[in-house]
């Protein structure tokens, strides 16, 4: 859990607890990938994971609330069925 020293609301603190839990998915993936050979995953994967990274520092904002900005496409997303290892 990440600690609640500087006054964040509990809101706050569960996004970045979220955020923290992506990254660290987003890193176990990235290590599947990687043992798969699907080098172009790794690489959106490991963007991903900096993304978060940035976003756990500071140094990004979660999202550009009222900003004109280009949005995730909406694609529906099915599993692909059992995962193989």
């Amino acid at each position: 859990m990440i600690p609640n020293s500087t006054g964040a609301s509990r809101k706050d603190v569960k996004e970045q607890e979220n955020i923290a839990y992506i990254r660290q998915m987003l890193g176990e993936l990235r290590g599947v990938a990687s043992h798969q050979g699907a080098d172009m995953l790794c690489y959106l994967l490991e963007m991903a994971f900096v993304e978060a990274g940035d976003i756990l520092s500071g140094k990004r904002e979660l999202s550009f609330a009222d900003a004109e900005r280009n949005k995730a496409a909406g694609m529906a997303m099915k599993p692909s069925g059992k995962i193989q290892f």
